[in-house]
């Protein structure tokens, strides 16, 4: 080839290649073009299966606990659209239509992100297992964070934690995880036990002020029990009679309270037959028992002037076998036939042998126990029963102490508070169940599971 027609030759693909860069840079120009007036807010494709993960994850301790939980606080997804439908109005008005006549706005779309998936490890990159399934509401989404308490958590542990978005399809997310772990600890205050404490105070400041309301010398009103009053006529009717007084005070030791509650009274039953002249007959089951109640006999005798008339072979320990003890009461009760008979413990099975020999040999008897099966027997068979409470509160009411009656009066304000609370409860739970109402549902599930916690 001639030297001209390289030259030409030559040239020629210089022109080409002059128009294909120019082509180029026209083709670049128009799609950068395109990108800038694209619509705002426009993200680029992905598969429908793609879901973005949350942003960012924060844990960190529960506060005002015992130590169980902790908060996790993440950065809602990307495509989470419900951060902008909540944050900024459409410009669709809600109940409106838009460009192409479609009724409604945004609120009546199905959301993108559905819920939230937290899972938790005890290592860095550990084994997770998902601890909380977490489907936000819209006011959750006020401060940008969106947060989760994790319980069940053991004390002075480190925990890791993974968040993962789940969308409306089912598909799940990548995971976003914390880089730092977060310990559980307990706090000086449980916060979630603050109306407990309200509850508590009430109680203490009611004991405490009636306490000080009686050692004023102001009289505290205490309802009158019958089977406390009739302990003088018992034992006056045994005094004429020319019997004996028996007292049992129940089949259990001195670990149980209505053991105590019964050497109570038995000091009172005592310190009257002391002053009538009366024998007092106390058959035991445990020797514990028998030993304080040879105690509280003994100084009843010596308040009321008559230490001479004590003896200590009038208490005595019989056997620790339940029927035993029993069938050995029921033929002295026979045999001897005292005039006044006394059941104040704790009673089982035996309740109803004891109180009919005592009403069939004609005695005065005075029953009292906390045991709700045995109380029917004693309440048919028995002239005076003390149920419950008026067992206990029989110590305030026999000695008229200030301290223990002010203690009695300020337990009556506490039975007033729960009262109260079951009365609201209730009411709320009935009418919640009526009207459907989710406020008042609320209400019950605070009653129930804050307040009652």
């Amino acid at each position: 080839m001639s030297s001209g027609h390289r030259g030409r030759y030559v040239g020629c693909l210089h022109g080409q290649w002059q128009w294909a860069w120019l082509f180029a840079q026209t083709v670049a120009a128009l799609l950068i073009a395109c990108c800038l007036v694209a619509p705002a807010g426009a993200q680029p494709d992905r598969p429908p299966s793609e879901v973005a993960p949350p942003a960012e994850v924060i844990a960190k301790d529960h506060p005002w606990d015992g130590g169980h939980k902790i908060d996790v606080l993440f950065r809602p997804s990307p495509d989470d659209d419900r951060v902008t439908r909540d944050a900024e109005p459409s410009a669709t008005t809600q109940g409106g239509s838009d460009a192409n006549g479609a009724q409604g706005g945004p609120s009546d779309q199905k959301p993108r992100i559905a819920a939230y998936i937290v899972s938790r490890a005890e290592e860095f990159h550990g084994v997770y297992e998902d601890v909380a399934f977490y489907v936000p509401e819209a006011a959750d989404y006020r401060d940008g964070w969106l947060r989760v308490t994790v319980d069940k958590c053991e004390r002075g542990e480190p925990y890791f934690f993974r968040v993962r978005a789940v969308a409306s399809s089912g598909a799940q997310s990548g995971f976003a995880e914390t880089s730092e772990a977060a310990i559980a600890r307990r706090q000086w205050f449980d916060g979630g036990r603050i109306w407990m404490l309200l509850i508590t105070v009430i109680l203490c400041g009611a004991v405490v002020t009636f306490i000080l309301i009686a050692r004023s010398g102001r009289s505290l009103r205490v309802r009158r029990i019958a089977g406390l009053e009739a302990v003088d006529e018992a034992v006056g009717r045994a005094t004429e009679m020319g019997r004996s007084v028996l007292f049992i005070p129940g089949i259990q030791d001195m670990n149980d309270i209505q053991t105590i509650a019964g050497l109570t009274i038995l000091a009172r039953v005592a310190r009257t037959a002391a002053e009538y002249d009366a024998r007092v007959e106390v058959p035991t089951s445990r020797s514990l028992v028998m030993t304080a109640a040879r105690e509280t006999v003994q100084s009843a005798f010596m308040a009321a002037g008559r230490p001479d008339a004590y003896d200590p072979n009038s208490i005595y320990y019989v056997t620790d076998e339940q029927f035993g003890y029993v069938a050995y009461l029921s033929g002295m009760m026979v045999r001897e036939k005292p005039a006044a008979c006394f059941y104040m413990g704790s009673f089982f099975a035996e309740s109803l042998i004891l109180a009919e020999t005592g009403n069939a040999i004609g005695a005065i008897q005075v029953a009292g126990t906390a045991q709700p099966a045995q109380l029917p027997f004693f309440v048919a068979a028995c002239d005076y029963t003390l149920i419950g409470e008026e067992f206990f509160a029989a110590s305030a009411y026999l000695s008229g102490e200030p301290d223990q009656l002010g203690s009695l009066k300020g337990q009556d304000v506490g039975k007033l508070v729960v009262g109260a609370v079951l009365i609201i409860g209730c009411g709320l739970a009935t009418m919640a169940a009526i009207t459907g109402s989710e406020t008042l549902e609320a209400a019950v599930a605070f009653l129930k599971g804050t307040m009652l916690r």
